[in-house]
């Protein structure tokens, strides 16, 4: 599961360059662009906001300001420049996905699956792929609807174990985990260490030991074994979490959220979850 790569939008940076014809702009969004690829992201900031000041009613240019703020985890700010775009073209289907996953980022849920609804109102197509909907309805509470998406998305994504642990979770939110082991959704193989037995413990023939043996298996690069060890923590969080067992669940999703901490929809979702766990 992943979220739309924020350093997409820099690829088209240049695009800014024909703001009023001025060769003055034309610099800026190439200097924006060279800022952000040799890792100057204030100063790219800085550039970027020029070209809009250049010429505010250019909508790519907040769209390239905005993907830009969610690549610096500026998510209010990147909300902020969203609904500039909206304000003038309320049916930009990819500024509405964008802004939802921004509100999910920022925890603010119920805006979420209202810029999500709106997408997917003008894109039907998309509704069986949205499984950041389901997880938005998931943490909302909305469990009923979180286990349709996910029954859906299902029929295009068939060897995911992570939509079905949040098929799982939602059941056993609603209606217990013998219920929700009972519906589990099959997977016969998702090659991502350590997913299957993730799959295997939700399943109820495997053990947590037996998740975070497989994730540190092996020899493998630093980075490849703690993002093994982000999903292991964050779904064995899930786990617990359905389980009842909330000291269990903190351990976990504190870890997936802190020590682990990943750059990418699924770590934003363990941030979620830990500042839900922070609160109560």
């Amino acid at each position: 599961m992943r979220t739309i790569a924020a350093a997409i939008f820099l690829t088209s940076l240049k695009a800014a360059s024909v703001l009023a014809g001025e060769a003055d702009v034309s610099a800026l969004a190439a200097s924006a662009q060279t800022a952000f690829r040799e890792g100057k992201r204030d100063e790219a900031i800085e550039l970027a906001t020029k070209v809009i000041e250049a010429d505010k009613k250019n909508l790519q240019s907040w769209w390239q300001r905005a993907q830009l703020y969610d690549a610096m985890r500026q998510h209010e700010k990147a909300i902020a420049d969203a609904g500039e775009i909206l304000k003038v073209d309320p049916k930009a289907a990819k500024v509405l996905q964008f802004r939802g996953c921004e509100y999910f980022k920022t925890g603010q849920l119920k805006e979420s699956i209202a810029d999500f609804d709106a997408y997917i109102a003008l894109a039907p197509d998309a509704e069986p792929h949205h499984w950041q909907r389901g997880i938005s309805y998931y943490y909302m509470g909305d469990y009923e609807k979180g286990r349709k998406q996910f029954e859906i998305h299902q029929t295009v994504n068939a060897s995911d174990v992570e939509n079905a642990v949040f098929h799982f979770i939602c059941v056993a939110k609603k209606d217990g985990v013998e219920k929700a082991r009972a519906s589990l959704i099959k997977i016969d193989q998702d090659l991502r260490v350590p997913m299957m037995q993730i799959f295997a413990l939700y399943a109820g023939t495997g053990t947590a030991e037996q998740v975070l043996e497989a994730a540190r298996k092996g020899t493998v690069d630093a980075k490849i074994l703690k993002d093994r060890l982000f999903y292991a923590h964050l779904y064995l969080g899930l786990f617990f979490d359905a389980s009842g067992d909330d000291q269990k669940t903190r351990e976990h999703i504190f870890k997936a959220a802190g020590d682990y901490a990943q750059e990418h929809y699924m770590g934003d979702v363990a941030k979620v979850h830990a500042a839900i766990l922070r609160k109560k």
